[in-house]
C-alpha cells in the first residue's frame, strides 16, 4: 500500500483513494450484514488505517465518531465542527445521519489485552450525541467491554457507540482497517468526499 494518503500519529487517512482498499471496501459493502445495518445498499464513504507500534502508541479517550468526510465545505443547517484534515473537509452532521451509518473494523493483526484493544460501552449508540457529562454517566452505569480480536476478525459498530483504547503495554503492530458505510446522499450541495455510488437521499 502506498503511503501518499498521509500517515500520522493516529494512522493513515483518505484510504479510499487507494484502488486496492476501495475494491475491498466495495466488496464488503455487498455483504448482507452491511445491508441489514444500513437498511439498503450501502457504499464506503471513508477509510482509515490505525496501527499501534512502539513508535506510535497512543491513548484514545472515551468518545463517539462524530465527523464525516465531504468533498467541499458548504454551510448546511445542522452540520457543524468544520475542519480541514489532510486536505479533506470534515464536518459533524446531525445525529440522525450518524445513526444510519455503520463502521467496519477489519483487524489485520491479532489484538490482545496488552496491545491497546478497543473498549466499548454497549448500548450507548442508541442515546444520541453525548457531552462530557453524558459520557461520564454512561461510564458509571454500564461496564465497558474489551474487544479482543484475531487477525482476520471484523467488528461492526455504530459511529455513536462510546469507545476508547489505552496505550499498548506490549506494543507491536496492531493494524485495523476502519471503513465507514452509508446508504444515502447528503443534503445538497454537500457530497461525500470519496463515495462514487449514487444512492437515495436521506429520508
Amino acid at each position: 500500500m502506498k503511503r501518499h494518503a498521509t500517515g500520522g500519529r493516529a494512522g493513515t487517512r483518505n484510504l479510499l483513494t487507494e484502488s486496492a482498499v476501495l475494491r475491498v471496501a466495495e466488496e464488503i459493502a455487498g455483504f448482507e450484514i452491511i445491508t441489514a445495518a444500513t437498511g439498503r445498499a450501502a457504499f464506503p464513504v471513508r477509510a482509515l488505517l490505525f496501527d499501534k507500534t512502539p513508535q506510535t502508541n497512543w491513548n484514545v479517550s472515551w468518545h463517539q465518531d462524530l465527523s464525516i468526510a465531504v468533498r467541499e465545505r458548504h454551510d448546511v443547517q445542522g452540520f457543524t465542527g468544520w475542519a480541514l484534515k489532510q486536505g479533506v473537509w470534515h464536518a459533524q452532521p446531525p445525529a440522525a445521519f450518524l445513526e444510519r451509518m455503520i463502521t467496519l473494523r477489519l483487524h489485520l493483526d491479532d489484538c490482545k489485552s496488552d496491545n491497546g484493544p478497543l473498549r466499548v460501552i454497549p448500548g450507548s449508540h442508541r442515546d444520541g450525541r453525548f457531552d462530557s457529562e453524558a459520557i461520564a454517566r454512561w461510564r458509571s452505569v454500564v461496564p465497558a467491554k474489551e474487544i479482543i480480536c484475531q487477525a482476520g476478525d471484523a467488528l461492526l459498530m455504530r459511529p455513536l457507540l462510546l469507545h476508547a483504547s489505552s496505550r499498548a503495554t506490549r506494543p507491536s503492530h496492531r493494524r485495523v482497517l476502519h471503513v465507514e458505510y452509508a446508504a444515502f446522499q447528503l443534503p445538497a450541495p454537500l457530497v461525500w468526499a470519496f463515495a462514487s455510488t449514487e444512492s437515495p437521499k436521506m429520508d
